[in-house]
């Protein structure tokens, strides 16, 4: 809250209000007995006691009750004081003498305070007949009959709340008032006197009722303020004699408020109160405040009928509040037990939360979701673009290494990220639940920018007054319409939707670490089969080469020999198989260097990528020569790479830019580089006879040709050759082509070498929950 005219060199902290049990004055219209419990000896007493004792306050210290009543009156007290509440005995009506025939009538009041005296509290009592109790049980009863013959709602209870307490007490005005999840309120009903000012709708600051002043709700249900005009009075003495400090007066009916608080009062223009707490699972959920505009003594069992009459009737309200949200409950219960059904009949979980119906929009109400599983973005609804995305669960990971938890809501996100401002119509609210350090679930709702009618403006809820050691915080005055805008804001989040957002992260983290379980199983099972079947394809094409030299050897022996007895039939024959050899020769050779390409066979070292180009092109000489290509190059960086993978991947794509040239054309080709965030991006560019774009994806399947062999030699794998070598890299290789006019081939070669986490212009995809 921003406080406003206020001396900026001012200490606010020590302008705040004091503690509630350091308030030791009390109210005029009563007097407040401090007694030992043992022997009802008098400790402390207000200095007004004269009124009821008709001795002064001073006489009274160390006498006992046994010298200012009868003896049945005192053992009336002390039969009540053998239960641990108090409640029971109270109020007891009590006759004092005062001098002769002079008696006075009270409701005695007691309680036991935190340091274990017993608190006497006396008011006069208007009457000496006890309220009809039955009398309040009907007439709640009565209340609850009338909704319960309607369409209940929570308007309708708080109605009958406000009207039911003016009817019984006669305040000027009663209202009913609920605190939202921010510590401000807002007043649901109202029924006053036509000249009053109407507060109905209006919403007040969290200062109204400060914090101390709640704390003291939760235990003291009702506080009355018969004449906030009235001046406090003193405890004699001051000091208490047996601990040597104030006596703790939270729990006194009449014990004075806060100075802001009566000053407060007067700037409504009222002079007496009445306020009952309304409690909702141990939390305070609102007040029933009721004002007077003339002093108003109300008896304590009036007060008491008043906190029954709100008890009872409030309890339906939470009964419908709980209704409600039960059905809600039931209802997100229901849509969860459905997803993880999904995904665990999924192959790949998050398909289960995202390609059915219901989806995870459908568990939190949210209007947009995504999902950063492995690397990658899943989204659903609208969301923030996949550059926003990835800032924003960068800033949830380091704010969940501060504060260790793997939830994070609200529902204003721009005030705590700034940056959301740039999506605020879409994501103004945010809900995250983290499946890992860098995974995460996230729901989004948008903007609701709305009026808010406050009574006064919140910004000025107190001025500060006097001077030098005499200044103290003042409330503000007025508490006129005040309208704000609120923007930047969504929906809030529903604690069931908290809640079930929580066990569905469970479910994913069950899910996953099974999923995983299973699928490294099947990774040992492939990584022992790729082993076997490597160790098979080196073996076979190792033990052919000899026996393709011996065909290679006879069959050129045979000619030689019979040369001269061989019709041009037979010559085509041998010239076929020494074609076939050859052609298999090639084949074996490739199958070998594909098999050697491995990722523990990398050696990770610094090598200078134009070193590994210049070999590359001096093995291609020959056809270079023959050619007459023309290759240039950017000048080249020294990288992490496995320097011989790095030349056979140069001279596999220089040599197919060389075999696929245009008839009659020289061919051009660059090598090209870029320095990127995280890798280094190469690319390969010619002038040839290109290809239609549609088989991008198909050159690289080993043993895949667009040409057949009488048009170019070859056996479809060096393509597939260099996409191995890439991804052993841990990059990535792709083309870009078109018929007649080239192609580009590009990969990509992470900076840090081999941390897998780095490689692509790409999030790097997770290759064990992949689709497919």
């Amino acid at each position: 809250m921003t406080l406003r005219n206020l001396n900026p060199e001012a200490q606010l902290v020590s302008l705040k209000q004091p503690e509630i049990h350091t308030l030791t004055q009390v109210q005029p219209h009563g007097v407040l007995l401090v007694l030992r419990e043992t022997d009802l000896s008098i400790v402390q007493v207000s200095r007004n006691a004269r009124a009821a004792f008709g001795l002064p306050a001073e006489e009274l210290l160390g006498q006992t009750l046994d010298d200012l009543l009868d003896a049945y009156q005192v053992d009336q007290v002390r039969a009540g004081l053998r239960h641990d509440n108090l409640d029971i005995m109270n109020p007891t009506k009590v006759w004092v003498r005062r001098r002769g025939d002079d008696y006075g009538v009270y409701d005695a009041i007691f309680h036991r305070n935190s340091e274990g005296f017993l608190i006497l509290e006396l008011e006069p009592a208007l009457n000496n007949e006890a309220i009809p109790f039955l009398s309040f049980y009907h007439l709640a009863r009565a209340s609850i009959g009338q909704l319960e013959a309607g369409t209940a709602s929570l308007a309708d209870f708080c109605r009958i709340i406000v009207h039911e307490v003016r009817q019984v007490t006669g305040f000027d005005r009663v209202m009913l008032y609920k605190f939202d999840d921010d510590g401000h309120g807002e007043v649901l009903a109202e029924e006053k006197l036509d000249d009053m000012e109407a507060y109905l709708g209006l919403h007040f600051p969290e200062s109204d009722v400060p914090q101390p002043a709640r704390k003291m709700f939760l235990s003291n249900w009702i506080r009355v303020i018969p004449n906030a005009s009235a001046e406090p009075v003193d405890l004699v003495p001051a000091i208490n004699p047996v601990t040597q400090h104030g006596t703790d007066l939270v729990m006194s009916i009449l014990r004075q408020p806060y100075r802001c608080h009566t000053e407060y009062l007067h700037h409504m223009n009222v002079e007496a109160s009445l306020t009952i707490s309304l409690m909702k699972d141990q939390k305070l959920w609102g007040l029933i405040a009721c004002h007077h505009k003339t002093p108003k003594y109300v008896p304590y069992e009036l007060r008491k009928a008043c906190e029954f009459l709100g008890r009872v009737i409030f309890a339906e309200i939470s009964t419908l509040e709980e209704e409600a949200d039960q059905s809600y409950r039931l209802k997100l219960a229901a849509v969860q037990s459905a997803l993880i059904d999904q995904m665990a009949r999924a192959d790949y979980f998050i398909d289960g939360l995202v390609r059915h119906d219901p989806s995870l929009l459908d568990l939190v109400g949210a209007k947009g979701a995504a999902i950063c599983f492995g690397g990658q973005w899943t989204t659903l609804g609208r969301t923030p673009p996949e550059e926003e995305l990835n800032y924003l669960v960068q800033w949830l990971a380091n704010r969940a290494e501060q504060t260790e938890q793997d939830i994070f809501v609200t529902n204003a996100l721009p005030l705590d990220y700034t940056e959301a401002q740039r999506f605020k119509d879409v994501a103004s609210g945010l809900l995250a639940i983290a499946i890992s350090k860098r995974s995460y679930v996230l729901w989004f709702r948008p903007e609701v920018i709305q009026t808010v009618n406050w009574g006064g403006n919140p910004n000025e809820a107190y001025t500060l007054v006097g001077e030098g050691d005499e200044q103290r915080l003042c409330p503000r005055q007025s508490f006129e319409l005040w309208k704000e805008t609120v923007s930047l804001r969504s929906l809030p989040w529903q604690s069931v939707e908290i809640k079930a957002a929580l066990e569905l992260r469970k479910a994913i983290v069950n899910i996953v670490l099974r999923q995983a379980e299973e699928l490294a199983l099947l990774a040992n099972d492939l990584e022992r089969s790729n082993a076997e079947l490597k160790k098979f394809a080196y073996i076979a094409s190792h033990d052919l080469q000899e026996p393709l030299n011996q065909v290679a050897n006879f069959v050129q022996l045979l000619e030689m020999r019979y040369d001269a007895k061989l019709d041009d039939d037979g010559k085509e024959f041998i010239g076929f198989a020494v074609e076939g050899v050859s052609l298999m020769q090639t084949l074996i050779d490739d199958v070998l260097a594909y098999s050697k390409v491995d990722l523990q066979g990398i050696e990770w070292q610094l090598t200078e990528v134009q070193q590994a180009l210049d070999q590359a092109l001096g093995n291609l000489r020959g056809r270079v020569a023959e050619t007459g290509a023309i290759i240039t190059a950017d000048p080249l960086p020294t990288i992490v790479a496995d320097g011989t993978q790095l030349m056979q991947l140069f001279q596999n794509l220089v040599g197919n830019a060389i075999k696929f040239r245009k008839p009659g054309e020289t061919p051009h080709i660059h090598i090209g580089v870029q320095r990127q965030e995280e890798h280094w991006l190469f690319s390969v560019t010619d002038n040839g006879i290109g290809f239609d774009p549609q088989f991008a994806e198909r050159i690289f399947v080993i043993f895949q040709r667009l040409h057949t062999r009488d048009e170019y030699a070859g056996s479809g794998m060096g393509l597939a050759i260099c996409k191995k070598i890439v991804e052993c890299h841990r990059g990535r290789i792709w083309v870009e082509a078109a018929l007649s006019q080239g192609a580009t081939f590009y990969f990509t070669i992470p900076v840090e070498g081999r941390d897998r986490n780095h490689g692509n212009g790409h999030k790097a995809k997770n290759y064990l929950f992949s689709r497919g």
